[in-house]
């Protein structure tokens, strides 16, 4: 399944006009940057077929019912909130009211690593996959955050020199809003040896998605496969995770993979035994045995449903 990149965005909302996607791409620095607001480009067009992006996205709704579909959730938004958008989780948003305001910003992880900042993207809460995207806002922080997003629309027009250094600034402190606005338990606190085997754990398994190529096959799909990788022995490492999450490290590999079925079924038309083999089944029938033990339907049931 191909992700929609940058120059797919722009080209589906330039109605396919060149120049104007050569020039909107050429914004950025290091990188690629660009703002907008809400009305006056993104939300009078139906979204892109594929819900899955090679781009960060901050969004800033001031008004416009609508709905965020994952693969395994939907979520209803009235009134102002905050969203956080990446390449890892697949989503798609549908407008339920016709007058949307707010803005948006668009963003590569090479523009936010020209900076200073050491965090990747990939690790902050905001964007990593489990965490927080959703931040519904009070109207003072409504405020506060529309004078920021007011000051990337202006400096994108200015001829500041360094305005692709301010306009980091202007994100990262947008992202720092987000991250006071979480609940304290969700900030991790342990530094032990069990929860940073654990973290390893978890980003070495979201590093294999989103699969994106009928052909790929996922390299590890079992606990020993990743104790492997890790250089760790695998009662160990089942050890760690049950004892920082309370979930086993077969539930947590089993729950991702089926996270992904869901979404390999829902938003592309390969057939089942493509999405079997591709999530590392060696025969479909291991596949749909799994699905359905995960989910409670079989995969092609599954996909009536999600059309």
């Amino acid at each position: 399944m191909k992700k929609t990149s940058l120059a797919d965005f722009y080209h589906h909302h330039t109605n396919g006009n060149a120049e104007a996607v050569k020039s909107l791409m050429a914004a950025g620095g290091a990188g690629h940057f660009n703002v907008y607001r809400r009305e006056d480009f993104y939300c009078h067009k139906p979204g892109l077929p594929s819900p899955r992006r090679d781009f960060y996205k901050i969004s800033l709704i001031i008004e416009g019912d609508g709905s965020l579909e994952y693969a395994d959730k939907k979520i209803e938004l009235k009134g102002n909130a905050l969203i956080f958008s990446n390449p890892l989780v697949p989503y798609f948003w549908e407008i339920s009211a016709e007058r949307q305001t707010g803005y948006f910003c668009l963003f590569t992880e090479d523009f936010i690593d020209g900076s200073t900042r050491n965090e990747s993207l990939r690790e902050s809460s905001l964007f990593k996959v489990g965490g927080d995207y959703v931040f519904p806002l009070n109207d003072e922080q409504v405020r506060f955050l529309d004078g920021l997003f007011e000051k990337m629309m202006e400096e994108m027009s200015s001829d500041y020199a360094h305005k692709y250094d301010l306009l980091r600034n202007y994100v990262n402190l947008v992202i720092h809003e987000a991250l006071k606005l979480q609940p304290a338990q969700n900030v991790l606190k342990q530094l032990n040896a069990s929860a940073r085997i654990t973290s390893l754990f978890l980003e070495l398994l979201e590093r294999q998605f989103p699969v994106d190529d009928a052909a790929y096959v996922l390299p590890l799909r079992t606990a020993t496969d990743f104790a492997g990788n890790l250089s760790v022995h695998v009662n160990h490492l089942n050890r760690a995770v049950k004892e920082v999450t309370g979930k086993t490290t077969s539930e947590h590999i089993a729950g991702r993979v089926a996270q992904e079925a869901k979404a390999l079924l829902h938003h592309t038309d390969w057939n089942v035994s493509e999405i079997a083999y591709s999530l590392g089944f060696e025969y479909p029938a291991y596949f749909n045995n799994f699905f359905k033990k995960q989910t409670g339907s079989a995969p092609t049931a599954y996909r009536k449903l999600a059309v």
